[in-house]
């Protein structure tokens, strides 16, 4: 146990002068400060050091509290796997981050935090996707860890935790651990009286053990002295905000305020009165939470794989001169507190740096740290083969949507044994049937981690839908709730990292509540979670649903969301052709240059976003040449060439498709590739680099100075408007900018001006006497 204690205060010290050093010490470009969080780490350190050096397993796995990262970072430079630099350098310029980011930092990361509630939900969606391997025949050798998440108080604020919480008790969660670090701070203020009592019963209602770590070492023996049942009543009786103050104040203000609420009683006097003021502190001060001893011990005592919340009192700030105050949330340490604390310390001048500074025996502290389980193996994060994609085909219907194009894909691949068909793993909120997904599961099953029949089934009702769980299944059906969407697909698009296993997940919803999950998308694709999301039915194309269910800005949320490769194919055979290059992509994992063809770094991989429609349009027949195919994944392709003196062109993404024979078209099937790859040829250019040119300025290059662009979309029009930038044309660009409301395809359509005879007359007019003299 002493190796722990010396342990937490390294990792203490340690902390606290690194983001002392970035604030105060380090040459500052700019009057911005750079903060920190030293409170907010100080209340977990001894949470982190028990969990870390006596009770975690390689094979666990953390979402560490975003203002614990100081901690963190602390911690791996202590065993050896952070660079000084990058320490001296936090918060700075390839620094180590503000908060633990898998794709930023180089420490032994498991899962980003820093939007606060996110990292803690994902834990317990990492455990179902452990599960879900290991009840696969490819599987079934993977060690069992803990998922675990070190909670901030304030956290449990967040609505996406308690979506998580039901999601995981429909799903038999277990091999989950939150510890919360209930220091009663937050940003603005001090946590409402009684929210412990709120906090247990909802964990245990969802069949959590929840076990309260209110009292350390200390306090546990002073209560077992004559008077100490008192001293307790009066710590349980304490309010958040007095017991804060008193902490900032000190020992001499402690004992005077409990002499006066609990003097002249005998033996709690004299239980006080044997304390000097700087013991009496360190006594009240010694929540569970921050005794090292007491977390060890607690978490050593867990026998069972029962999703578990440990209730961790603390002081945040503790054993620093801000601890308890109000303020000290975003607080720092000021330069004479530094030198009064470092001296508190017994960290000698010029040795801030050192992991063992203040070690007594070095030697004996590293041979312990050397046999830690969890650090045994170095760097946990593991890989897999990339699986080899099978032949993808469309079909040859004449009229078919998008939606219908993707339920006949997966249901090829359902029907095969390809290697990635045993891998993918779909999930929906809800919406499995109404996004085509029906098929898949019909032959594929859903997965629980026991077999359920599908009464329907068993009393010989028809139905379409066969519901069967069982453990070999390959769907994870989810309640509405969309933020558990994007969290789950986060963590089964890590499985080979966190796992060494290989998932190709797909993920279906209704395109408008993209929206909804939007902070759990951009969370996922921070982490470079490998995985596809198809939203589907989309834009005013689905009319009878009213506005409510008619996306507008999803358009642009697939072009501006980095990680997450955008397409909105209008045909069949597009969607045949980006979904076969989408489970290549999901599994890429190269660095370089990018490719000079396209100005894409298509070799780093990422996760696709598929926008499709419930609309059946008429396809346009076989089409097997390879501009077609490699314009549908660049982004675009010329649908009709236009001529040599062309007047206008036609550039659309999606359903709204029109041909006609003095204009030329360009099909859009992803405006997201098509921008990236132009801003890249731009910025390559202004580095010196001439030749870069991209797809889209190929593409348009051939186009007259006189040319009109009228670009259309069931989205936002903004998608193409850029268009007219690329080689200066002018542009009218056409799409939905508002709320639509119930109809017909066609009623709204020409409300937005978006129909083939809106198109029409706008061509007319352009074309009338609109070119130049001398063309």
């Amino acid at each position: 146990m002493s190796h722990l204690k010396t342990i937490e205060q390294r990792l203490l010290w340690l902390s606290h002068w690194m983001i002392h050093h970035a604030n105060h010490i380090r040459p500052k470009a700019d009057a911005i400060k750079i903060g920190g969080h030293q409170a907010s780490s100080a209340s977990m350190v001894s949470i982190m050091t028990a969990l870390y050096f006596s009770a975690m397993r390689v094979e666990d796995r953390v979402a560490v509290k975003p203002h614990a990262a100081p901690i963190f970072h602390a911690m791996q430079y202590l065993m050896g796997h952070l660079p000084l630099e990058k320490l001296q350098n936090f918060r700075g310029f390839h620094g180590v981050q503000s908060y633990p980011s898998r794709t930023k930092d180089v420490d032994d990361v498991d899962f980003s935090t820093g939007s606060v509630g996110l990292g803690v939900a994902i834990t317990s969606f990492a455990s179902i996707v452990q599960d879900y391997i290991a009840a696969k025949t490819w599987g079934q050798e993977l060690p069992m860890g803990r998922m675990v998440a070190l909670v901030g108080d304030a956290e449990l604020d967040e609505g996406n935790i308690y979506e998580c919480l039901q999601e995981g008790w429909k799903h038999d969660l277990r091999n989950t651990w939150w510890i919360i670090d209930y220091n009663r701070q937050s940003l603005d203020g001090i946590v409402r009286e009684g929210l412990f009592e709120r906090i247990e019963k909802i964990f245990q209602a969802f069949s959590w053990q929840v076990i309260r770590i209110k009292y350390g070492a200390l306090q546990h023996a002073a209560f077992a002295e004559p008077g100490g049942a008192a001293l307790r009543a009066w710590i349980d009786a304490c309010p958040n905000q007095l017991y804060a103050a008193l902490t900032f104040q000190g020992g001499a203000v402690w004992r005077q305020h409990l002499l006066d609420d609990l003097g002249d009683q005998g033996e709690v006097s004299a239980l006080i009165a044997r304390r000097s003021d700087a013991e009496l502190a360190e006594l009240m001060e010694n929540l569970g939470g921050n005794c090292v001893q007491t977390m060890a011990e607690t978490f050593a005592a867990i026998d069972h794989d029962r999703p578990t919340c440990f209730l961790a009192y603390s002081i945040k700030g503790w054993g620093t001169p801000i601890a308890g105050h109000k303020d000290n949330h975003g607080g720092l340490m000021t330069k004479a507190q530094m030198a009064e604390w470092q001296a508190h310390m017994g960290v000698p001048e010029g040795q801030e740096w050192e992991p063992f500074a203040t070690v007594a025996d070095p030697k004996a502290l590293q041979d312990f740290l050397s046999k830690a389980p969890f650090f045994a193996k170095g760097p946990r994060q593991f890989t897999d083969a990339a699986l080899q994609v099978p032949q993808i085909t469309a079909g040859s219907d004449r009229d078919i949507s998008t939606q219908m194009g993707f339920g006949k894909i997966l249901d090829d691949l359902a029907k095969s044994d390809s290697d990635l068909a045993a891998r993918i793993v779909t999930t929906s909120p809800d919406v499995t049937g109404t996004t085509n997904l029906g098929p898949w599961v019909n032959c594929r099953k859903l997965f629980a981690r026991t077999v359920q029949a599908d009464t329907f089934q068993d009393q010989k009702i028809p139905s379409t839908a066969k519901w069967e769980f069982t453990p070999e299944g390959q769907h994870i059906e989810l309640g509405i709730a969309e933020m558990n969407l994007f969290l789950l697909l986060g963590a089964l698009g890590l499985s080979h990292a966190l796992f060494g296993k290989r998932l190709i997940p797909i993920g279906t919803v209704y395109d408008p509540f993209v929206a909804r999950g939007l902070d759990a998308l951009n969370y996922a694709c921070y982490q470079d979670a490998r995985f596809v999301i198809v939203g589907t039915p989309s834009g005013v194309t689905l009319a009878p649903e009213g506005g409510a269910h008619q996306s507008i800005a999803a358009p642009l949320i697939g072009m501006a969301q980095d990680g997450l490769a955008a397409f909105e194919p209008a045909f069949v055979d597009e969607l045949a052709v980006i979904m076969a290059w989408a489970f290549d992509y999901l599994q890429r994992d190269g660095t370089g240059d990018p490719d000079e063809r396209t100005w894409l770094r298509d070799e780093t991989g990422g996760a696709v976003y598929l926008r499709l429609s419930t609309n059946p349009i008429e396809q346009p027949g076989q089409r097997a040449d390879q501009a077609f195919r490699q314009g549908a994944i660049d982004g675009g392709y010329w649908l009709r060439p236009p001529g040599p003196n062309c007047d206008v062109v036609i550039a659309y993404q999606g359903v709204i498709a029109e041909t006609r024979r003095d204009v030329g078209v360009l099909a859009v099937t992803s405006a997201d590739r098509l921008n990236a790859g132009w801003t890249a040829a731009q910025r390559a250019r202004a580095r010196g680099n001439p030749a870069a040119i991209s797809h889209i300025e190929h593409l348009l290059g051939a186009l007259p100075a006189h040319c009109t662009l009228l670009t259309v979309i069931d989205g936002h029009p903004a998608t193409l408007a850029w268009l007219g930038g690329v080689r200066g044309h002018r542009t009218i660009p056409l799409g939905v900018e508002h709320f639509g409301q119930t109809g017909t395809i066609g009623d709204l359509y020409r409300h937005f001006g978006i129909d083939a005879a809106s198109m029409v007359e706008r061509i007319a007019s352009l074309t009338a006497g609109a070119r130049p003299a001398g063309h």
